[in-house]
C-alpha cells in the first residue's frame, strides 16, 4: 500500500492555523468573570496608604479576594498549591486559600497585609507598574491560554480527520463513524463489543460497517517536536493493534508531524508491526478507501 519511506518523507511541518496560537473568546470570558473586581481594585492604584486602602476595600468588597490569584498568575482551581513556607528553620509549609474566601476576621485580614507585601502586589500597584487590572490580566490570560496549545495541536489533528471520516461515511453509506469512543460507546452505537486493555481507554474515532460488521478503531496524533512520549507511543500502538487484532478488529493509526524525524526506529518497528499506520499526505490520497473497501 504505502512504504516507510513514504510515510517518513511526507510529514507536514504544521497543522496550525492562526486560531491555535491564543484562544481569545476564552480569554475574554475568564477576565469577563472577574471584570467587576478587577475594576474595584483598580482604584487602588498609586495610593499613599495602600495597605490601609487595601483593608479598606477587601472589607467594603470581600469578592473582590476572588480576583486576587489571577493578579499572581494563579487559576482558582489551583488554590491548592498556594501552600507558603511561613517559617524558614522548620519549612513548614501551609495553605493559605482560605484568605481568600474565608469570613474577613482580624486573622484574615494580617493574611491578606503579609499577600500583598510579600507577593509584590503591594509594589506593582503602590508605584503605578500596572494602570489598569483589567487589561493586565488579560495579559496573564494569554500567558495561561499558551499551556493549551499542546492540547489545540490533538483537536485540530482529530478536526482535520474528522473531516475525511465525515467525507468517506458520505461517499460509502454502509459505513458510519463516532468520535472519542469507549468501550460502552461502541457497544450503544453499533452494538459492538470489545475488549480493552485499560478502563479509561478512549479511541479518537470508531469507524463502523454497518452490512459487513467491520470495526476499525483509529487514534490520531500530530509531534511537531521530539521527545521520549514518541517511542513510548510507538510502543503502546504495537501492544494495542496486537489486543484488538486478536478480536478481528482493525486498529488504524494515523499520526504526522516532523517530530517523528527524531524517532524514527520506534516509528519504523511499528510500521512494520501494524497493518496500518499512516499519515495525513496518504489520508488525503484515499488510503481510507484502499484499508476499508
Amino acid at each position: 500500500m504505502y512504504s516507510f519511506n513514504t510515510l517518513k518523507n511526507t510529514f507536514k511541518d504544521s497543522i496550525f492555523t492562526w486560531d491555535y496560537f491564543t484562544d481569545f473568546e476564552k480569554v475574554k470570558l475568564n477576565v469577563q468573570k472577574v471584570k467587576v473586581e478587577l475594576n474595584i481594585l483598580n482604584s487602588l492604584i498609586g495610593e499613599e496608604n495602600i495597605e490601609e486602602e487595601f483593608i479598606k476595600l477587601v472589607n467594603e468588597y470581600p469578592k473582590i479576594r476572588k480576583a486576587l490569584p489571577l493578579l499572581i498568575a494563579v487559576r482558582k482551581d489551583k488554590l491548592n498549591n498556594i501552600s507558603i513556607i511561613t517559617n524558614v528553620a522548620t519549612l513548614i509549609a501551609e495553605n493559605k486559600k482560605y484568605i481568600f474566601y474565608d469570613k474577613i476576621n482580624k486573622t484574615i485580614e494580617e493574611e491578606l497585609l503579609i499577600f500583598f507585601r510579600e507577593s509584590g502586589l503591594k509594589d506593582i500597584f503602590q508605584n503605578r507598574y500596572i494602570k489598569n487590572l483589567v487589561d493586565y490580566c488579560f495579559g496573564v490570560e494569554v500567558g495561561f491560554d499558551t499551556n493549551a496549545r499542546k492540547n489545540r495541536t490533538g483537536t485540530l489533528m482529530e478536526n482535520i480527520v474528522s473531516n475525511y471520516l465525515s467525507k468517506f461515511c458520505q461517499e460509502n453509506a454502509n459505513f458510519i463513524y463516532i468520535e472519542q469512543a469507549t468501550k460502552n460507546r461502541i457497544k450503544e452505537k453499533f452494538d459492538y463489543t470489545i475488549r480493552i486493555d485499560k478502563n479509561s481507554r478512549r479511541f479518537d474515532f470508531a469507524l463502523f460497517n454497518k452490512v459487513t460488521r467491520k470495526l476499525f478503531l483509529i487514534e490520531v496524533n500530530f509531534y511537531s517536536g521530539g521527545g521520549s512520549k514518541l517511542k513510548a507511543t510507538a510502543g503502546e500502538y504495537q501492544k494495542l493493534y496486537e489486543l484488538l487484532k486478536g478480536q478481528g478488529v482493525d486498529f488504524i493509526w494515523i499520526t504526522d508531524g516532523k517530530g517523528w524525524l527524531t524517532a524514527l526506529h520506534p516509528l519504523e518497528e511499528t510500521f512494520e508491526n501494524n497493518d496500518y499506520v499512516i499519515n495525513l499526505h496518504m489520508l488525503k490520497n484515499g488510503v481510507l478507501k484502499d484499508i476499508c473497501i
